[in-house]
């Protein structure tokens, strides 16, 4: 049985101290540190992490994305069942479509355990093949949450940029809130109240 193999199952991923370490749960979080609120997440206010949200042609805010040295780390937090996990399931699902897009990925363990590492195509706009892409898929099960973090840029090649992204991860607070609602379903992301909107906005 492989280090992979031991996290595969129905049950949560997560380090055993996640409650103490991060990425915390809103009711986890007491430290009078200053954090700027996206909704569903929460993100150290830092001068030195870039923060924007990202929309869908439509408008709709489908993501947060934070840039820290170099590096990016694309965010967004799902609701999930109490006593059960969904990361197992979602690294799966991404495999498969990984593969789907030509690309190919490999189960890998890192800092918060079981990961994904893939290789994506990059096209032309004549859909020729003229690069390649690769991504660090990381996830975290919490309490009735699931995080989804992807990882690119200089973390993805460099250990120590890799080690700064891992802490930058920890340092997030998820605000589940009480709305009931299907596992699997983003929770809501927000422009912070009285920022302009242009300030934090990106078309993906």
């Amino acid at each position: 049985m492989t280090q992979v193999d031991n996290y595969l199952g129905n049950g949560k991923s997560a380090p055993p101290n996640r409650s103490t370490v991060g990425p915390l749960d809103s009711s986890e979080f007491n430290a009078n540190i200053p954090m700027v609120d996206f909704g569903s997440i929460l993100v150290p206010d830092r001068p030195d992490i870039a923060k924007r949200v990202e929309f869908d042609d439509a408008g709709q805010i489908v993501a947060l994305t934070l840039e820290l040295n170099y590096s990016t780390l694309q965010l967004q937090a799902f609701a999930a069942p109490r006593n059960e996990g969904l990361w197992h399931e979602v690294r799966n699902q991404l495999k498969a479509s990984v593969s789907a897009q030509g690309g190919d990925a490999q189960f890998t363990v890192g800092a918060f355990g079981p990961e994904l590492l893939a290789h994506l195509p990059v096209l032309d706009n004549q859909g020729q093949k003229v690069a390649t892409r690769t991504d660090r898929f990381i996830g975290l099960d919490g309490p009735r949450w699931f995080l989804k973090g992807i990882v690119r840029g200089a973390a993805v090649r460099d250990s120590l940029s890799a080690a700064d992204l891992d802490d930058l991860f920890r340092s997030l607070v998820v605000v589940r809130g009480e709305t009931p609602l299907p596992p699997g379903d983003m929770l809501p992301l927000a422009v912070p109240a009285g920022a302009i909107p242009a300030e934090f906005r990106s078309i993906l």
